[in-house]
């Protein structure tokens, strides 16, 4: 559909170290598109506060959202690098690997990995 498709698979700080979570999208009842994004900043001090702010979003834009897990996100925009690690107390560790697939979609000239590391 547009309107998913219109739903941005990445929003992070520019720079710095911040919570993340992933996020799965759905249609009501289950059927059909589903997807996964990616939502990250600095302003959080929870990983839930990431999740009560995208909620409402999407719930206007038609989707249920479920939080597939957290952790953190070390964003190096000068050397054009992105670090996936750490864990979501709430939420569980999101699959990091999923995280850096969405991410190299949008940042395609970045060198991104990921680690189980809590640090």
């Amino acid at each position: 559909g547009r309107a998913m498709a219109a739903v941005r698979d990445v929003e992070i700080d520019p720079e710095g170290t911040f919570k993340y979570i992933l996020v799965r999208l759905q249609r009501p009842g289950g059927g059909g598109e589903q997807r996964d994004i990616v939502r990250g900043t600095g302003a959080a001090e929870f990983h839930n506060h990431i999740f009560e702010k995208v909620n409402p979003e999407m719930e206007k834009l038609g989707y249920e959202c479920k939080c597939l897990g957290g952790g953190k996100i070390d964003h190096n925009s000068k050397d054009k690098k992105i670090r996936v690690f750490g864990l979501s107390t709430g939420y569980g560790k999101a699959d990091h690997s999923v995280t850096v697939e969405i991410l190299k979609k949008v940042y395609t000239d970045y060198e991104i990995t990921w680690s189980d590391d809590k640090k």
